[in-house]
Order: structure tokens, then C-alpha cells, then sequence
């Protein structure tokens, strides 16, 4: 899997979690032990999406 293919995935994942935390919310009945969940996940996601641009080489001017 390449890098770009990599973050790409990552993103999407990172998408997934935001509209579940904000349905979570959003619902009467969501529980805030899981909603917390849902935000660390959210967090670690995009701690590895800054690690794998850091990680793609720069475009050069070429």
C-alpha cells in the first residue's frame, strides 16, 4: 500500500468517527464513556495522519 493510498484510508476512518461522535452527541441515550471512546480514536487517527505526511517525501520545483 502506498503512502498516499495509506493516508487516504486514515482520512476516510478519521471522517467515519467525526459524524459518529456527532451523532453520538446528538442521541439522548449516547453514552459519554463511549463518546469519549470515539474521540480518542479520533485523536490517534489523526496523530498517525500527521506521522504519514511527515512521512511522504516533499515535492521538489523541478
Amino acid at each position: 500500500m502506498s503512502l498516499q493510498t495509506h493516508l487516504a484510508e486514515l482520512e476516510r476512518k478519521h471522517r467515519q468517527l467525526e459524524e459518529a461522535i456527532a451523532q453520538a452527541v446528538a442521541s439522548p441515550s449516547s453514552d459519554t464513556l463511549s463518546v469519549v471512546e470515539l474521540k480518542r480514536k479520533k485523536l490517534l487517527l489523526k496523530e498517525e495522519i500527521e506521522r504519514v505526511k511527515l512521512t511522504m517525501p516533499k515535492p521538489t520545483l523541478h
